[in-house]
């Protein structure tokens, strides 16, 4: 069970608490944390988070299969496996990941 965040802050549940997530919910809001953090600006956990914001120091070419490791590398602790991922206009990246049978796409835009 996790706390729902919203722009960065807590969700309230209108009657004092906190609204939380479960399942698929949760994991979709960890998986879109650890995509969007940047790697290594947690001091004390410096394996979470995501490298995608380097994508554009590297040749066009090369960018594709640098998501690809890049995404599998964030969610390694996750219980989803990076099927496929592409770059959209913008610096979306766009991931499938397979969870629990079926494919679940998540899209998050990268900043450099």
């Amino acid at each position: 069970m996790e706390l729902k965040l919203k722009d960065g802050d807590y969700v309230p549940d209108g009657a004092g608490g906190l609204c939380r997530l479960e399942g698929r919910e949760a994991l979709l809001q960890r998986v879109l944390f650890r995509l969007t953090a940047r790697r290594g600006s947690f001091p004390f956990w410096e394996t979470l988070g995501s490298r995608l914001g380097e994508l554009g120091r590297l040749p066009a070419a090369a960018r594709p299969a640098a998501a690809r490791q890049y995404a599998a590398e964030a969610l390694e602790e996750e219980a989803v496996t990076v099927e496929n991922v592409t770059l959209g206009p913008g610096g979306q990246v766009t991931a499938e990941l397979r969870y629990e049978g079926g494919i679940l796409p998540v899209t998050v835009e990268v900043l450099p």
